[in-house]
């Protein structure tokens, strides 16, 4: 592209743009049956966060080779064999401590984004609920009544 084209590109686009807000959005159905294409629920949600604390909750209890028969010292039974190869010379026991510390590192990951997801998910409940109060409280008039659409329209001028 050659740099006038350029120019002249900047120039179409700067002379289609409009002065005031522009709102994308799919054309309206005529039947009026239009469906939203993104409906998330307050069930929807407390679903999927329940399912990652569920997640959570059983990755910790069985995922865990790290502290498998542990011993006195808290060494679990799979770095106990490692550590017995190791002392035999055989090169798979550091192997094996490698694949353990991998593995360890991985199920960590994978626990924290489930609480992450869980928490999260939470916080955007209660918050959307507390947003939709206080939306709602302030787009009444003194009376309780709803106020007009006429009106609201001022607001976005």
């Amino acid at each position: 592209m050659a740099w006038d084209e350029w120019d002249r590109a900047k120039a179409d686009v700067t002379a289609r743009q409009q002065a005031s807000m522009r709102l994308d959005q799919l054309p309206g159905d005529p039947g009026g049956n239009r469906q939203a294409d993104l409906v998330v629920n307050q069930d929807d949600l407390g679903a999927v966060g329940h399912e990652a604390f569920m997640l959570h909750s059983k990755l910790q209890k069985e995922a865990d080779i790290v502290g498998v028969g542990a011993d006195t010292e808290g060494v679990g039974s799979t770095m106990q064999a490692a550590a017995a190869l190791k002392g035999s010379g055989f090169a798979l026991g550091s192997e094996l401590e490698t694949t353990v510390s991998v593995w360890a590192s991985q199920v960590k990951s994978v626990l924290q984004a489930c609480a992450h997801i869980s928490n999260h998910l939470d916080y955007s409940k209660k918050t959307h609920a507390e947003n939709d109060a206080a939306i709602a409280a302030s787009l009444r008039n003194r009376d309780g009544s709803a106020v007009p659409v006429s009106r609201l329209t001022e607001y976005f001028k």
